[in-house]
């Protein structure tokens, strides 16, 4: 069983900047890709930002120099750190871990950038 367990959400004002931090616990060894998406109301989910076990990142492609990932291996944890967040950030965003070929996904947390 894994379990996902996500925090740091809320609410913020453009310019502003949020952390969400995700722990995984389980039957997760080894732990390959850790990460975020995201989905905002009417629109499909899309990839905020992975990071592999060897530490190599990927983000999509609206973050531009935005935001930073990170992961902890020995607590499998991962963490992104949102800087100059716009209302178009606005959104659920969602943990997610790749284990032995399977796909596990957070509840998600809510992010919200508004005036």
């Amino acid at each position: 069983q894994v379990q996902l367990v996500e925090s740091g959400g809320g609410f913020v004002q453009p310019g502003g900047s949020l952390t969400l931090s995700c722990a995984a616990s389980g039957t997760i060894s080894p732990i390959s890709i850790m990460g975020w998406y995201r989905q905002a109301p009417g629109k499909q989910r899309e990839l905020v930002s992975t990071i592999s076990n060897g530490g190599s990142p990927k983000y999509g492609d609206f973050v531009k120099g935005r935001f930073t990932i990170s992961r902890d291996n020995t607590k499998n944890t991962v963490v992104v750190q949102m800087n100059s967040l716009k209302p178009d950030d606005t959104a659920v965003y969602y943990c997610i871990i790749f284990v032995a070929g399977q796909v596990y996904w957070g509840q998600g947390t809510q992010v919200t950038v508004s005036s």
